[in-house]
């Protein structure tokens, strides 16, 4: 009996250990899942904020006020930031540092279901990161409570999508040396910068848009705008959005699952 629970719950048994290793750094989780948002709170929102809204007589952007336009931007960014911190690193740890993925295969654990507990960690402390971000903003009258959802529902797809090519990539990494931080500079920062996070995307140079355009931040970004409260969108404009994250996770899935496989064969 206890066999054959391991085979039905065996994604829930790892998620369970990650969850467990993870506990011990919850304090440094739960300070960098506040302090982000309490730093944004002070710098953009009675910062550069106050002066938009002010410049605009009021009327923000699209006319919302400024921290309401970036809301579904900076908790995009918290989830996949979230999602990433469980994909890279830790995976890593489990294919080479201390190889626990070949323990766990070595049950009745598949390689399947390793993958699909490496990701439900990655999405719980996803969650985890944006019920606090998500908390703060309300807090603070940054956002109505009627978009909190819609809110959570753009940014933990984007996390889904995100993590999932992420799980990818690092499933096939060898060692590390300096790719996450490499990924990080070259690929997260401009995508944070370029995704129609603090401005419209239309404003960029066109040369620079594409850059958006390919982003999960700004497909989540754009969504969530909508979602929260009804930023003018092409309804064929909001099928790409969804579609487009949602594609990301489950492509990035099918390279996960063979990969995870054959290095846990070996």
């Amino acid at each position: 009996m206890d066999t054959q629970k391991a085979i039905r719950f065996g994604a829930l048994r790892v998620a369970e250990y990650r969850f467990y290793s993870m506990s011990k750094w919850m304090t440094a989780v739960i300070a960098f899942g506040l302090g982000n948002p309490i730093l944004y709170l002070v710098s953009v929102g009675l910062g550069i904020g106050a002066l938009v809204d002010a410049n605009t007589g009021g009327g923000g952007v699209l006319g919302v006020p400024y921290l309401q336009f970036v809301a579904p931007a900076l908790l995009a960014t918290a989830a996949i930031q979230g999602v990433m911190d469980e994909v890279t690193f830790p995976t890593m740890d489990g294919f080479v540092w201390d190889k626990l993925f070949f323990a766990i295969n070595a049950t009745s654990v598949s390689s399947r279901q390793i993958a699909d507990g490496v990701m439900i960690t990655a999405l719980g402390r996803g969650l985890f990161t944006t019920l606090m971000y998500l908390g703060v903003l309300l807090g603070f009258g940054a956002i109505p409570l009627s978009s909190a959802l819609p809110l959570l529902f753009s940014s933990m797809l984007a996390a889904w999508g995100w993590s999932a090519v992420m799980l990818a990539v690092t499933a096939r990494l060898e060692n590390d040396e300096g790719y996450f931080a490499i990924i990080g500079r070259f690929v997260v920062a401009p995508m944070f910068l370029f995704s129609g996070t603090f401005y419209p995307l239309e404003q960029m140079p066109i040369f620079l848009q594409p850059l958006g355009w390919i982003s999960p931040l700004w497909h989540a970004t754009q969504l969530g705008r909508f979602l929260a409260y009804g930023m003018p969108i092409e309804t064929w404009l909001v099928v790409v959005h969804f579609a487009y994250l949602a594609l990301m996770g489950v492509i990035g899935m099918r390279f996960v699952y063979p990969k995870f496989a054959e290095r846990l064969s070996r």
